[in-house]
């Protein structure tokens, strides 16, 4: 069975990671984490499974839990949440950073343009993405409202992204947006 069979036969697995020294510590829920799963079960058609991690804002343990959803656990997207901010202990995008061979810049470009619609503090998010062998990884702010936000900016990208990857083109649906796909010569 070849690898492109092998995606295609089994559920599309998304890594989940929150970042946060609090929540990581119990002191309150994580609410980001569970917004993305319910974002991702609206707008997915098939079949796909969660791979979740709650994490320190800690970049060791953020690189290690980026590496094990893209190496080991073969999650085709992973997403993290909180750590994308200006304040010392804010290391999500070093960390992925650390762990890509290709980074993606428009997809934090697009979503500080997108979030500038609704706050002018955006201009301070860092939010980015890249590629970690056939794992596309996509770095989201800490606030659920905000997710929504940005995930609804570049989920038209995506699914033609992970086929790019050698993944199958993930089905979805949205009132809000179309996946985009180019046209066939």
């Amino acid at each position: 069975m070849t690898t492109q069979q092998q995606s295609e036969a089994m559920p599309l697995r998304v890594g989940v990671v929150t970042v946060s020294d609090r929540a990581s510590a119990r002191e309150y829920e994580d609410r980001s984490g569970p917004a993305i799963q319910a974002y991702f079960s609206e707008v997915l058609r098939e079949p796909w499974v969660a791979v979740t991690k709650l994490v320190p804002d800690e970049i060791e343990i953020i690189e290690a839990a980026l590496r094990e959803l893209c190496d080991i656990e073969g999650c085709a997207l992973v997403v993290t949440t909180g750590g994308t901010g200006p304040a010392p202990r804010d290391i999500t995008p070093e960390a992925t950073e650390n762990v890509c061979n290709k980074m993606l810049p428009g997809f934090g470009e697009q979503m500080r343009r997108v979030s500038l619609q609704y706050v002018p503090t955006a201009i301070l998010s860092r939010q980015t993405a890249g590629i970690r062998g056939k794992s596309l990884l996509v770095n989201l702010p800490g606030q659920p409202k905000s997710i929504r936000e940005c995930l609804d900016a570049v989920m038209p990208a995506i699914p033609y992204a992970l086929e790019l990857l050698g993944w199958k083109y993930p089905a979805t649906e949205s009132d809000q947006w179309v996946a985009f796909r180019p046209k066939s010569k």
